[in-house]
């Protein structure tokens, strides 16, 4: 009878362990939990034509408000990119709402992006005010240009700035 009670314990102890009611295996450690995940992607800036110099910084909005006070100085603006030249990226607008300017490049040396719209734009150049031509607004207007100020006669007054420096930044 003793081998029987013995048999029938042991056939007990591993009925037991297989309903997990008795365990000898260690408890699993927690693990730490993981750090949230970053979802905002960090800016790209793009830099084109020749590097940012020391010079006077000033709102976009004061050198449309009184340009001739700044004209022919070579200031540091910001902005954002209203539009690009659709074509080649040879001039963009920068601007808040309805005050904007163009921004040409230094001796037609470098261009932007034409996805450059929507790109918060750090721009080094000269400020200047013209008048363009007619025949200069309408090709303008056909790579997605707007004038604020066209005359009847198809010229149109515009506050420019030439840049030397730019920095895009999505």
């Amino acid at each position: 009878m003793r081998l029987h009670s013995a048999w029938l314990l042991s056939v007990l102890v591993c009925a037991a362990c297989e309903s997990g009611a008795v365990s000898s295996a260690p408890t699993p450690k927690e693990e730490a939990p993981l750090p949230p995940l970053v979802s905002a992607v960090a800016p790209v800036v793009s830099t084109y034509g020749a590097a940012f110099e020391p010079g006077p910084e000033l709102p976009l909005a004061a050198l449309l408000a009184n340009p001739r006070a700044y004209a022919d100085q070579n200031v540091i603006t910001e902005g954002t990119v209203q539009r690009a030249c659709t074509t080649k990226g040879c001039w963009m607008e920068i601007g808040e709402g309805e005050d904007a300017c163009r921004v040409t490049f230094k001796d037609y040396g470098f261009f932007v992006p034409t996805d450059s719209a929507g790109a918060r734009a750090r721009i080094q150049g000269r400020l200047d005010t013209r008048v363009v031509e007619a025949a200069a607004v309408e090709h303008l207007e056909a790579e997605g240009a707007r004038f604020k100020n066209k005359q009847a006669n198809g010229t149109a007054t515009e506050v420019r700035l030439i840049a030397s420096a730019v920095q895009l930044k999505r």
